[in-house]
Parts: C-alpha cells; sequence; structure tokens
C-alpha cells in the first residue's frame, strides 16, 4: 500500500466532478456489449430470453432499454451512442456487435467469441483505450455455432483462434481511443493496422445514433440527425435532442454519410411493411449488400455512420479521426477542430495524464508487470460501467400484466423497482446487467480509483428505486428475488475506511444512510431465511450456482430445507459488520452503541448454534473430518451432514473480524455489556471463553471457531492435495476428484465430483463452476480474514504452508502467499506464457498478443487457466487490490496498529 498524491490532471476533474457538478462522468463507455438475449428485452410469452431476441434480429430490431456497439460511448441516459462498426468486405453482415454463443449453443453456456482487450482508462473517461482484432477472412459465425453446440460438457469450448480464422496473420489490430477535451468535448480516434502478409480492405464506420424512445406508445419528441455540408476537410453531422440539445459530430475527411432511422425493420423480421424505408439495419445493407436504396438521400434520420473505405499494405496502418461536441460547427466554414495535429496533440495530452495518474496511485514497490496487470484490470472494470435501464412496472405492463397482481412471473414482485443507471457490470457481454454481490466486490476495487463512484454504486442498491419495500436487495434480472450474499455491509464499511484513510474523515452522513438501509436487510435476513428461529441460516444457491449436491435454490427432493454453513456464516459477518459500522456512528451519536450491542448479541446467537454440542441433533461442524458441511433437515426430523468439502465449509473461516482496543478503550460500556451478556447466557460463555484471545495488545476477535478448529480447517485449506492451487484456494477439495461424494435419494443418485475446469451440469444454465476452480471474491474474503486473525494471534501462532511441506508460516505469511498466487495468474513467467491463457501459445509466442490480459470470471483448479466469462473484470478486478494491500505491509505494522490502525495511516487497497 501507498500514498496517492492527488495532485495531477484526472485527481483535479474528479474533484470538480464531485465538488463542481463538472459533467466528467456524463460521457463514458456505457454502451453494452450486448443488448440482446436479456430480460429487460424480452417480450415473449415463454421467457425465453436468448430465443425473443437473439444476434441475427439485433441489427434489424431496436431495443427498448438500451444499446449496444463495439467500443461504445454514450451519456449517462444513453439518449445518444457512438461507436465502431466495421467491414472487411467478406463477411455477410457489418460488425456492428460483438458476436457469441447464447446458453443453448454454448457447450458450457453463453460465450462471447471475439478477441477484445481493454487496454486503458481513467475514472473520468477522459482517457479510454481498447483493441479488438478483427479478421480479415471472412467471420465464421456458422461454424462456431455448429462446432460447439455438437461438443459435450466434457469437451473443450471452440473459440475463434481454434477456426483457424487467424491464419499467417490475416486480421487487422483495431485501436479506438477516447479522449476527453472538455466534459462536453468527445474525442474518438480509431487507428487499423493490418498485421496480415498481404495488402487488405477495411471499411471503418464510426456511427452516431440515438437510442430508440419515440416507437413505445410515449409522446416523447424524435431526435433528428442531419448533414452539415461545406465544411473544408470534414464531415460534419448536426443532431439534436430534446433532453441533450444540439451535439455536432466531425469527421476529418471528406467521407461519404449514410443516414438512417434507428427503427425496427419490420418487414425482415415480421413480414409487414414498413413506414419507412430507412431501419435499423439500413447502414448493413448498403454497405454488405450494396442497397443504395437503404439509406436515406436526403441526409437526415436518427442514425448515421462516416463511411471510411481504406486499402492497408502489409503493416500499414491508417488513423480516422472523430469529435463529438456541444460547440456548433458552422455549415461552409473550415473548423480547426478537423486538424488531425491539434487533434493528437488532445488524445497524447490525455494519454499522459492517464499515465501520471497510475504513476502516482501504483505502489512504487510494484514490478513493471505487476503494473501491467493491475493498470490493465482496472481499465477493464473503468470500461465495464453501462447504462442499465428497467422500469419493471412499465415492462410488465407492456407484457399486458397489471404489475400489482402479476405474481408468478418473472421479476413480478419487483414493480417498484425503477432503472436509469451507470452500473458497474460483470461482463458487459456475457452479463450485462448487475448482480448484487459481484457490484459489491467492485466497488472495493473501484474505490481504488474512484471513491464517489463506488460509494454511489452501493447506494443505488440500497436506495428505494431498487432496495425491495420489505428490506431484499434485487439479485439479477434473471431473477431479482434470487438470494446473493449479503456482503455490502463489509464493502460499505471498507470504502469508509478507505476515505477516512485519505482524507482524514470519513463520510458519516453517507454511512449513516447505508447502515440504517442495512438494517433493514438486515432485518429481512433474519425474519426470512432462518426458517426455524435456530439462528442458522438458509438462502438458496447463495451466488455459488453448482456447489451443492442439489440444486439449492430449488425444493430439495428429500424436503425438508438446508442449514447453510455458507449462509450462516455471511450472516456472521454480516452481525460483524454492522457492529463495526455502529460504533463508528457511535463517535458521534452514543445511541448506536445499542445498535452496537445488538448486532454483538446476533452475532452471539450464531456462534452458539454453530457450536452447539450438547443434545443429540446434529451440527454442520463435523468433528471427525474436522470441516464445516451443510446439514440436510428431512420432514421427519432426521439430519443429515452432506460431506462435500467445498468453499461453503471455509466460508465461517471469513466471518473473523477484529474490534480493536482502541474501541473497548473508548466505549467501555460496550465491552461491559458484553461481558454482562456473555455472563448471563451459558451456551454464549461456552463458546466465548476459549479460542478467542485478546492479544498481547488487547484485540478482540470475533469469530465462529476456536483455536483447534482453526488449525484443522487451516490444515485442509492449506493442503496442495485438497484446496490449495499453485494459483489460490480452490472451491472445491481435490480430495473428490477420487473421492467423488454421492447421495441416493428414492433411486436418484446425485454426486459431486471435482471438476477443476468446466461444469459437466446444466445446473444455473451450466456457464460456471463451483466444483474446482478458483474465484477471487471468496480468496479475497479468506486473506482478510487471515490478516484479522494475525493480528490476534500474532507471530507465534504457525501452520505448515503448504500443509506437510515442513515449512511454517504466520498468518500474515500465509495470507501473503495467498494473493502472490493469485497474482501469479496473469504475471508471464520466464517463457512469456501467462497461465490465465491457458494452451493458446499466440498469448505468448506473437509481439501483437503478449501483453494483452483478460481478466475471466474463474480460473481452472490446478493450471490457472482463465474460464467462464472471458472478460469479467468484475470480480477479478480484485487483482488490482492485491499488491496494494502486501506492497511494503509487514508483520509488525499489521500487528503494532491493527488492520484498522494500518488502514488509516496507509492508502491504496484494502480488504478488511
Amino acid at each position: 500500500m501507498t500514498s496517492a498524491a492527488p495532485s495531477g490532471a484526472e485527481q483535479r476533474r474528479l474533484r470538480e466532478a464531485g465538488t463542481t457538478g463538472a459533467g466528467w462522468r456524463r460521457w463514458g463507455p456505457y454502451l453494452s456489449d450486448r443488448q440482446w438475449g436479456t430480460v429487460r428485452e424480452d417480450y415473449s410469452a415463454d421467457g425465453e430470453a436468448w430465443t425473443y431476441l437473439g444476434h441475427d434480429q439485433a441489427r434489424s430490431r431496436a431495443y427498448r432499454w438500451g444499446e449496444d456497439g463495439i467500443a461504445g460511448f454514450s451519456d449517462d441516459q444513453q439518449w445518444m451512442c457512438l461507436a465502431v462498426a466495421m467491414w472487411n468486405g467478406r463477411d455477410p453482415i457489418l460488425k456492428e456487435r460483438f458476436f457469441g454463443l447464447t446458453n443453448a449453443e454454448g457447450n458450457h453456456g453463453e460465450d462471447v467469441k471475439e478477441y477484445y482487450f481493454h487496454l486503458d482508462a481513467t475514472p473520468t473517461h477522459s482517457y479510454q483505450r481498447m483493441l479488438y482484432k478483427y479478421p480479415q477472412r471472412e467471420f465464421p459465425y456458422g461454424d462456431l455455432v455448429a462446432t460447439n453446440r455438437s461438443r459435450s460438457r466434457t469437451e473443450f469450448e471452440y473459440e475463434l483462434l481454434d477456426t483457424g480464422v487467424f491464419a499467417e496473420n490475416r486480421y487487422f489490430d483495431v485501436v479506438v481511443e477516447y479522449a476527453k477535451a472538455g466534459p462536453e468535448d468527445v474525442l474518438l480516434r480509431i487507428t487499423a493496422h493490418n498485421r496480415g502478409p498481404d495488402p487488405a480492405d477495411l471499411r471503418l464506420l464510426p456511427t452516431l445514433w440515438f437510442r430508440n424512445t419515440w416507437s413505445w406508445g410515449s409522446n416523447g419528441n424524435r431526435p433528428h440527425l442531419r448533414e452539415v455540408p461545406g465544411v473544408p476537410g470534414a464531415s460534419v453531422v448536426a443532431a439534436t435532442h430534446h433532453r441533450l440539445g444540439d451535439r455536432w459530430l466531425l469527421c476529418q475527411g471528406a467521407h461519404r454519410l449514410l443516414f438512417t432511422s434507428n427503427d425496427t425493420n419490420a418487414e425482415r423480421l415480421f413480414g409487414t411493411p414498413n413506414p419507412s424505408p430507412y431501419v435499423k439495419d439500413g447502414i448493413d445493407r448498403f454497405v454488405v449488400g450494396g442497397d443504395d436504396t437503404a439509406v436515406n438521400p436526403a441526409a437526415t434520420g436518427t442514425k448515421v455512420a462516416v463511411d471510411v473505405a481504406m486499402t492497408l499494405p502489409p503493416g500499414g496502418s491508417a488513423t480516422i479521426r472523430v469529435r463529438l461536441t456541444d460547440e456548433a460547427v458552422v455549415a461552409g466554414r473550415p473548423d480547426a477542430r478537423t486538424d488531425p495535429q491539434a487533434f493528437d496533440e488532445i488524445v497524447q495530452q490525455r494519454r499522459d495524464e492517464a499515465d501520471e495518474f497510475y504513476r502516482d496511485l501504483l505502489a512504487p514497490e510494484l514490478s513493471d508487470d505487476e503494473r501491467q496487470v493491475v493498470r490493465q484490470a482496472l481499465a477493464g472494470m473503468l470500461w465495464s460501467k453501462q447504462y442499465f435501464g428497467y422500469d419493471v412496472e412499465q415492462w410488465l405492463g407492456e407484457h399486458g400484466l397489471d404489475p400489482l397482481e402479476a405474481r408468478g412471473v418473472r421479476n413480478g414482485d419487483w414493480f417498484h423497482l425503477l432503472a436509469h443507471d451507470v452500473i458497474s457490470m460483470p461482463d458487459t457481454w456475457e452479463y450485462p446487467w448487475f448482480a448484487a454481490w459481484d457490484l459489491a466486490f467492485h466497488a472495493v476495487t473501484l474505490g481504488m480509483v474512484d471513491l464517489a463512484f463506488a460509494k454511489a454504486q452501493l447506494d443505488l442498491l440500497l436506495s428505494r428505486r431498487y432496495l425491495h419495500p420489505n428490506g431484499q436487495i434485487p439479485a439479477y434480472e434473471w431473477n431479482f428475488s434470487d438470494v446473493n450474499p449479503p456482503v455490502h455491509a463489509w464493502a460499505t464499511y471498507l470504502l469508509y475506511e478507505l476515505e477516512k484513510s485519505r482524507t482524514g474523515r470519513g463520510d458519516r452522513a453517507w454511512l449513516e444512510n447505508a447502515f440504517h438501509k442495512l438494517a433493514k436487510n438486515f432485518t429481512w435476513w433474519v425474519n426470512r431465511k432462518d426458517v426455524d428461529g435456530r439462528n442458522v441460516f438458509q438462502g438458496g444457491f447463495l451466488g455459488l450456482d453448482n456447489i451443492g449436491v442439489f440444486d439449492r435454490s430449488a425444493p430439495l427432493p428429500t424436503g425438508g430445507h438446508l442449514d447453510q454453513a455458507d449462509g450462516t456464516a455471511w450472516m456472521a459477518l454480516y452481525c460483524q459488520n454492522m457492529l463495526q459500522i455502529a460504533v463508528e456512528l457511535a463517535e458521534e451519536d452514543p445511541v448506536y452503541l445499542e445498535q452496537a450491542q445488538t448486532f454483538f448479541e446476533h452475532f452471539a446467537w450464531i456462534a452458539v448454534a454453530v457450536n452447539h454440542t450438547s443434545g443429540k441433533a446434529e451440527t454442520m461442524w463435523d468433528e471427525e473430518d474436522g470441516f464445516f458441511y451443510d446439514l440436510l433437515r428431512r420432514p421427519d426430523g432426521s439430519a443429515t451432514r452432506l460431506r462435500v468439502r467445498s468453499m461453503v465449509g471455509l466460508l465461517p473461516l471469513a466471518a473473523a473480524t477484529v474490534i480493536g482496543p482502541e474501541v473497548t478503550g473508548k466505549y467501555p460500556e460496550l465491552l461491559a455489556d458484553a461481558q454482562g451478556f456473555i455472563a448471563r447466557h451459558p451456551s454464549v460463555a461456552a463458546v466465548s471463553s476459549e479460542g478467542r484471545p485478546r492479544g498481547e495488545r488487547g484485540y478482540h476477535l470475533l469469530a465462529l471457531f476456536d483455536e483447534p478448529r482453526l488449525r484443522r480447517i487451516l490444515e485442509r485449506m492449506l493442503d496442495e492435495e485438497e484446496f490449495l492451487s499453485p494459483y489460490g484456494i480452490r472451491s472445491l477439495s481435490r480430495h473428490h476428484a477420487a473421492q467423488p461424494y454421492d447421495l441416493e435419494v428414492d433411486g436418484r443418485r446425485f454426486q459431486v465430483s471435482y471438476q477443476p475446469a468446466e461444469s459437466d451440469t446444466g445446473m444455473f444454465g451450466g456457464n460456471s463452476n463451483w466444483r474446482g476452480p478458483i474465484w477471487f471474491p471468496m480468496n479475497v474474503l479468506m486473506i482478510r480474514a487471515l490478516l484479522n486473525l494475525h493480528v490476534c494471534y500474532g507471530d507465534d501462532f504457525t501452520v505448515e504452508c503448504p500443509t506437510g511441506s515442513g515449512t511454517r508460516m504466520t498468518l500474515f505469511e500465509v495470507a501473503r502467499e495467498i494473493a502472490n498466487r493469485l497474482t501469479r495468474i496473469f504475471l508471464p513467467g520466464e517463457d512469456g506464457h501467462r497461465p490465465c491463457y491457458g494452451g493458446q501459445s499466440v498469448f505468448a509466442g506473437d509481439d501483437h498478443w503478449r501483453d494483452l490480459v483478460t481478466f475471466s470470471e474463474y480460473f481452472h483448479g490446478d493450471n490457472g487457466a482463465g474460464l467462464g466469462a472471458s472478460h469479467q473484470t468484475g470480480w477479478t478486478g480484485l487483482v488490482a487490490v492485491l499488491p496494494h494491500l502486501f506492497a511494503g505491509l509487514t508483520s509488525e505494522d499489521l500487528l503494532e496498529r491493527g488492520l484498522i490502525g494500518v488502514r488509516r495511516e496507509r492508502s491504496g487497497g484494502d480488504v478488511r
């Protein structure tokens, strides 16, 4: 961790955006990579979103709720969009959006089949850069669909590189850069490089259009675009929108402007006449099909492309310069803003300022390779901010339903939800919708570069437009009523402390506002997810998809219910975080001490339930195995431990939080009340008096285990034949490779086996796998727990790491070792190979691929190869936090001041 000097140009823009209201964040990369195949665009009777509006229809059908495009920019309400289209002279369609497989087409679910890389970005989007690799041969759409569809779940996916389309380097590198001359003055520079051995034709089409808000029964004004003629050396479009006002698009050079309208081509899709011949796919029909009647000769419409044709020699390149501004362009007059030298100077200046921003931000202790990984991870996070529009009440009404009577319909219970916001997405192609617990982890990483935006993301989920009146946080658009882990209090307190460490003062008003809404959500958990009131929690799949023996979100084949080790651990952590927030708020209002005591007592009863050993009732702790398991409770009152050694049983380790001496010293009444509560309840005393050391410096540890159990859990977690991979902690023990867990119910056999790569089951769509791979969010929570435990147990507490190796480490050293293994996934080895790319040798051996990193959804449990969504920087972006957490941090620092003390003296990444 290191102190960032907030003195550069980008820091000034961030301050201006936060203090003067300057609109530096108004324009950004807010276009989705995929709007088709989403729930909000689904108006089918059967709820089959993937088939209602697919990729083939996307070029012809106007979207209802948002837009998509390649390397797109828009305003924060997505009234106006700017993106890049292209054609290689061979493809059957214009390349306007990235292609991928639907959930049914992919042998492991939905999957984008393109190569694009987010290379750089600043938090105000004053500079953005990405790269797309566009084949010169015909894009193999049909081959990708047919071959992947024919493969089983046990086979590898068929990737674009596998098709041979990139053979002989016959492709274009298309580099897209955005730079802002001012909040409302956006520069777009597109540079195409021919990497092939022969001259190659390319048409680049920077495209400007309005989101269609006029075709849905409203009386909204229809915006319009028109050509501005006679500007020497430039192609110019004037845009008028009743909310945005007037804008002008300038492209260097005299090129043909292709006008059409962003309206559905009903004739192509439904066989019914179009009101106008100029429809959404008009530019595609003109460029690819040569249909001169498809574009408007009157040079007006709601969608326009600048048609720039070029032939690039081998190794050659060409550049297009486009500018979108709110400053008027006058017909017939020269405009200096088309000057290429002045344009390039602005782009270079913003790029230099981005370098300055990250030079100040990133710890000097980081290696060059680490700095590259961290910067590209943050670039991916910032490129993955997307406009998300979804008015559920209106959507239900458009289905012909009474929103108040729509129970049993997808999201029918969420008619209050009204979204029109820029949100950090897990992956803007594979998951172009917010996911509640993902977003909490996103906020932690984004807090490194833009605290205001990170805090606003957590605010959204807790706002009355999102939070259900009953207190539930919406999960994700496929089912808002599903349940994600409650990590938002942890993220909230972390961001509060991060800001306090940087500025010397936390945002108490923000923290207090969040606390009250989190308390409402906490109450929902207590009332809805503790079936029999025993302080043992359920919750369903809780984000871990296929980790269980059964689909944990569906009725159990046995009847009854599951007592979930992870659900209970999440609630223990929730209690701890709410206690921390209440203590912080008590600094100015002592009434919050009562709240702190309440959350301590909630935690204490959960600890009792987890550790209670008297009587005949089965518990989640298995003394023989030294591990926590889910407990299957049958209708007849019997109970069975489901002995699957998985992340579910490690999660109780995550509920380990330190209360420092500064708290007990300042609020002796809080300590006295806690001691009195323990004394009054022998069952609480039994689990509170042993194994919870105060530490040499007066730290108090809140945890669900004592020292003997901790050692037994760590023995398994740090065993390379179980959980410890060369690249982090696996989600399922490797023990189950040779010994799968089997359960028979009424003649049906259920099995869980170690699968380090992709899932062999269709549970939860089959597009993710928690039965062996490495997932960053879980690993980060394990690291947090280990650091907290180290603060209390100190340097004298050591364990073998790896188990059986004879090497002993403190818990601080174990945490650092896990962080290093995670980071190693993305770092090049001596041969230049990065584990994240698996067997794809081109990324190690080709200069034009070598330094390109993507941040996948999860990683192979044995070799670290990236799996799942290939651009889910989202929570995998946490890799940007890890080097900062340990840069220059020593065990002595940690033990002397504790995590809170260290946090307040040092700025940078943190996972406390």
